[in-house]
């Protein structure tokens, strides 16, 4: 009989939150008790789970007595103060921020690609990584194991949802004032500051996040970092240019690859075929290809537009793409746990 947990959801109202229940519902996981915890405006509020009306709690250190597993998906400032509190309890913390994927002691996982690494987690804490980092991991992955890997660089089509509820719901509404002909008001994208916003409806913006010193923005740096750590290759030549589109669910990303030994499209496509968690849709005679749109509510990870590179024959692109908020945040975080419980690891 499958272990039963006591499960913890910080951030149940959020974009990944909401999916993370989906999640745990359709694929059955065991749960023998769940509470949902959120700041003190939240507690109080009335959510539905799997049939039942349970109330969200305000998260604090003692919230985490007896759990089993915590779902962290409320931004990192609260997992900053509230993960290490609920390790130290007891629990096993899947973080779906930023805050703890650089650090040395909490591994940084995506399971089709180091799930290995569960068997050491010395703060109690695991990362979930970035999500445009996640579906370009898997996709390589089994490409580097049969071919090795030099060098990623990758471009993204990032769709607004990776920004949050607020930026859904201003991309429907500057569509609608286009539409009307009124002006068009921007307040999220391209950053939730101060700094200038520009319109997302009928363009792109290519920042996302903050600048770093070097010109990269933080999204890019996360890729760069996540992908080299992911990987167990810090040799790895990695450079990422991250882009939001107009787009509701759904990152696709233009990725070139440079291989240790030659290899032909066939390879690719046979290596890819048999891999956990990819799907191929390269069928160039049909205009076959992964599109955001038939990605979205989508568990698998779409790869397409495999091409060999004119001048390097170690060189390829491909075109992968990916519902953000489930293999990208609320899937991976579940597919770690159910890891772990299957390696006896809980």
């Amino acid at each position: 009989m499958t272990k039963q947990l006591i499960v913890a959801v910080v951030g149940a109202t959020g974009a990944v939150g909401s999916k993370l229940m989906e999640k745990l519902i359709e694929r059955k996981f065991p749960i023998k008790h769940i509470k949902f915890l959120a700041s003190a405006r939240s507690a109080g509020k009335a959510i539905e789970f799997n049939g039942q009306t349970y109330t969200i709690e305000e998260a604090t250190p003692e919230s985490f007595e007896g759990v089993n597993i915590a779902l962290f998906s409320a931004g990192g400032s609260v997992s900053e103060k509230l993960a290490p509190e609920a390790a130290k309890r007891g629990a096993i913390v899947i973080d779906n921020t930023s805050h703890f994927r650089m650090d040395p002691e909490v591994p940084l996982v995506v399971p089709e690609v180091n799930r290995h690494v569960l068997k050491n987690i010395p703060k109690g804490i695991i990362a979930n990584p970035n999500c445009s980092t996640i579906q370009m991991v898997a996709a390589l992955q089994p490409i580097r194991e049969k071919f090795g890997l030099t060098k990623v660089v990758v471009s993204t089509y990032q769709a607004v949802s990776g920004s949050g509820v607020a930026a859904i719901d201003e991309l429907r509404e500057q569509s609608t004032q286009w539409e009307a002909g009124k002006n068009v008001e921007a307040n999220v994208l391209p950053v939730k500051s101060d700094a200038k916003h520009y319109p997302i409806a009928r363009n792109v913006i290519p920042q996302i996040d903050k600048f770093t010193n070097n010109g990269f923005t933080y999204e890019e740096m996360k890729m760069i970092n996540e992908t080299k750590k992911i990987m167990e290759a810090p040799e790895l030549s990695v450079a990422a240019t991250c882009v939001r589109v107009p787009v509701v669910s759904g990152h696709s990303e233009s990725v070139y690859i440079e291989l240790e030994q030659e290899a032909t499209v066939q390879d690719i496509f046979a290596t890819l075929q048999d891999a956990p968690g990819i799907v191929l849709q390269d069928d160039i005679t049909q205009q076959v290809y992964p599109m955001p749109l038939f990605a979205e509510n989508e568990e698998p990870i779409f790869v397409g537009r495999i091409r060999q590179d004119l001048d390097n024959k170690k060189g390829f692109h491909l075109w992968i793409v990916a519902d953000n908020l489930l293999k990208g945040a609320a899937l991976n975080s579940i597919q770690i746990a159910e890891a772990m419980l299957e390696d006896n690891l809980l």
